[in-house]
């Protein structure tokens, strides 16, 4: 007899503008400003998520999802191309955008968007 269950339901905008772009691998941990917890208690930092850092400090922008629950995880970050600032899960503040130098926000004015 087999055991099912509901594994849940990803959500995830597209926040890519172009299917262009460079990214390297980082690691992340629990540590990060960006941890959620999800519906089955796994720490996750989720896609689209400003690394490491939504200030002067971003280097660039997750790709996927990672579960840090069990400790560092590498993830890929988008450090070049084009993207959808206002589809990411927190939008990038003025100061990362700047830092953010090859990243193209397609529908966010950097002098529009607020400190947060």
């Amino acid at each position: 007899m087999a055991y099912v269950f509901d594994k849940g339901t990803v959500e995830q905008k597209n926040f890519m503008a172009s299917e262009k772009f460079v990214s390297f691998s980082r690691q992340v941990d629990d540590t990060s400003y960006a941890v959620k917890t999800d519906a089955f208690g796994h720490k996750v930092i989720p896609a689209g998520t400003i690394y490491p850092t939504n200030d002067a400090k971003a280097e660039g922008v997750t790709i996927n999802e990672v579960d840090v629950t069990h400790g560092p995880q590498m993830v890929g970050v988008i450090v070049e191309g084009y993207l959808f600032g206002q589809r990411l899960p927190v939008a990038p503040t003025a100061e990362a955008i700047t830092a953010l130098k090859k990243i193209t926000f397609t529908d966010t004015d950097a002098t529009a968007v607020s400190q947060a």
